[in-house]
């Protein structure tokens, strides 16, 4: 009976060596994270980086909308004791292919509300303003005190969509291109 069980975990070891990489072997991760302020608020810019891949870029030229949704945590540092959470933003970015019309159409939403869909005629152009976070507002600076620590968490990943009359069971590998960032950490002091 062990001998059964070696093999059979043998056997689905090389079975996951021979599954495809959702990215190819690069991993999507988040970059040049900027922390600024306006004269009000405490403002986050960053770019996600290998996100798209070959099977994403034809899923979307088929006409299947995408969405990336991205997590914003800013938290206070703390001295013997869990950091205190101030503020949390979720954006989405969804984009969506007309065929018809040969246009992109890339919409922004948060809890602020939904933008109005930019039009893109080509697909470069179109992945770059899904992988650009420009300008969150995260939290007013009212609520930051001046001279303590504080760091700002920033995750991404791929929101998962419903293929209709449950067709995600005869398409089953939609989900390999899924992905998901490790978190990035900015410390600061305000």
């Amino acid at each position: 009976m062990k001998r059964f069980f070696k093999t059979i975990l043998i056997v689905m070891i090389v079975a996951a060596g021979f599954l495809p990489c959702p990215t190819f072997g690069e991993r999507a991760v988040i970059s040049d994270l900027l922390l600024t302020n306006s004269s009000e608020n405490l403002l986050v810019y960053f770019r996600l980086k290998n996100s798209f891949t070959k099977k994403m870029e034809d899923a979307i030229l088929a006409g299947i909308p995408t969405t990336f949704v991205s997590y914003i945590e800013l938290y206070r540092a703390r001295n013997y004791w869990f950091d205190r959470e101030i503020a949390s933003v979720e954006v989405k970015h969804t984009i969506k292919y007309d065929a018809v019309k040969k246009l992109f159409f890339v919409t922004f939403s948060s809890e602020d509300g939904v933008s109005e869909a930019q039009q893109y005629g080509n697909f470069p152009g179109a992945k770059e303003a899904m992988s650009d976070v420009n300008g969150i507002v995260l939290a007013s600076l009212k609520d930051l005190e001046r001279g303590r620590h504080y760091h700002v968490r920033v995750k991404s990943r791929m929101d998962r969509f419903r293929l209709p009359l449950h067709m995600e069971y005869v398409f089953f590998f939609v989900s390999l291109w899924d992905f998901e960032t490790p978190w990035l950490r900015e410390d600061f002091i305000y």
